[in-house]
């Protein structure tokens, strides 16, 4: 079969010109170990060709990020995966040839594989086989820096080992070929699986002792009740350079997928004085298994708390209203698309595609253009909720003038010889927590 032939989903060959995925061949640090890696993408019946080619472009990357090196590309159309190998027969043999003349060390799959698909791939390729879960999940191990976030990228990982034990240990026997090793190996096996079950219970009594601390940690920060507004976003869509622009913070900025894993939350005072807290989160991606929602578990707590969610688009991604479409449907499979949303269309200086009359607020977190209309739009939203009051504080009463500073907007402080008239745009529980100095 020539490069521009594919199966179509009758079996019949199709002659036609397909767009592959760029080739990676980036320049790395000659001390890297960079992982030689086959990739093969299966477009099933119903997937639209530039919904196919989007994704296999997307695993590129991810390998990329995960360390490896593409050195070779197959893909194949089918109706439904084949349940014992995910391709077909011939492409499988295609593929194995294909594996060896290119010395790929690795075949990685753009979709999840049963650990029956995995096992019967690797016996014919007799490569690693990855899916596109294991390519994450080894993102999420180099990305996750707390001790929470190892805790659940090491939980996620286990459960995914957890029904693959047998394939591992089957490999195992046939690669050695030792009649004598197959009951010890047998043996281990069940050993094996106890020790992980145990290891999942251990993790998962450790999370719940970290989930606490974090939980208390909370609650202080909470007893001086900000506002929190969290980013969120498709992956690289440029949320940590808009966190760091807007917060002056240090956090990682790579042109990776998942450069941010673990939450990170920094005060921020807006134009009327206000102070909030503004958290970085971790970004979304087509196809993210349901399995992988624990290691992002401690981000979306955070994105649960807020009191507003800050979309960031990458506006000049022509992909820009398929990752849309990713974000808005993971907040609502995490029950929090009721959450307010600002829309900010990112990287303004890289040149827009054209939204349609889509709403948002265009900036550059680059080079800070529309990064003063964000802030005003902050506030803007913030006094939507507030009720103005009038209060008289005695000059022994500083501190509260202070909170009011921060919990609100002060319209107007007038002083006087016994005190200060503060008129002031706040929330009607501090407006509560403070009657006592409300003026006649």
């Amino acid at each position: 079969m020539s490069d521009h032939e594919s199966v179509g989903y009758n079996g019949a060959v199709k002659n036609e010109r397909r767009i592959s995925p760029p080739l990676t061949n980036k320049a790395h640090k000659p001390t890297e170990k960079r992982e030689r890696v086959f990739l093969t993408g299966v477009r099933r019946k119903g997937q639209t060709r530039h919904d196919f080619e989007a994704s296999l472009n997307e695993l590129n990357r991810l390998v990329d990020t995960a360390g490896g090196d593409i050195v070779g590309l197959a893909k194949q159309e089918i109706e439904h995966p084949h349940p014992k190998t995910f391709l077909g027969k011939g492409k499988v043999a295609q593929i194995e040839e294909e594996v060896r003349q290119n010395n790929a060390e690795s075949v990685a799959i753009d979709d999840e594989l049963t650990p029956t698909q995995n096992q019967n791939l690797e016996d014919n390729w007799k490569v690693k086989v990855i899916d596109r879960t294991a390519v994450i999940l080894d993102i999420f191990a180099k990305r996750a820096h707390t001790k929470e976030g190892r805790l659940q990228v090491e939980l996620a990982q286990l459960k995914y080992i957890q029904p693959r034990l047998k394939g591992m240990w089957s490999h195992f026997s046939k690669q050695t070929g030792s009649i004598g090793l197959r009951g010890p190996g047998e043996t281990q096996l069940e050993v094996d699986r106890r020790r992980l079950k145990e290891k999942i219970t251990q993790i998962h009594g450790r999370l719940k002792e970290v989930q606490t601390h974090r939980t208390l940690h909370r609650l202080k920060r909470e007893a001086v009740p900000l506002p929190l507004f969290s980013l969120v976003g498709y992956t690289n869509a440029g949320k940590s350079t808009l966190f760091n622009s807007l917060t002056h913070a240090d956090v990682l900025v790579e042109d990776k997928l998942f450069a941010t894993l673990d939450p990170i939350v920094r005060r921020l005072k807006l134009p009327s004085g206000r102070q909030v807290l503004m958290a970085d989160t971790v970004g979304f991606i087509r196809k993210l298994p349901l399995s992988l929602i624990e290691a992002f578990k401690a981000t979306f707590e955070e994105i649960a708390h807020a009191d507003c969610l800050i979309h960031v688009v990458d506006a000049s991604d022509p992909e820009v209203y398929q990752q849309i479409e990713t974000v808005e449907q993971a907040l609502v499979e995490l029950e929090l698309r009721q959450k307010p949303i600002l829309t900010i269309f990112n990287k303004k200086d890289q040149g827009f595609v054209e939204m349609n009359g889509s709403q948002g607020i265009p900036v550059s977190a680059l080079t800070g253009e529309g990064m003063d209309q964000l802030l005003l739009e902050m506030d803007h939203f913030l006094r939507r909720s507030c009720q103005r009051a009038h209060f008289f504080l005695p000059y022994s009463r500083g501190d509260i003038l202070a909170s009011l500073y921060t919990l609100g907007h002060v319209v107007e402080a007038r002083h006087e010889a016994d005190g200060v008239h503060v008129i002031c745009e706040i929330e009607p529980q501090h407006v509560k927590k403070y009657r006592q100095f409300l003026a006649a």
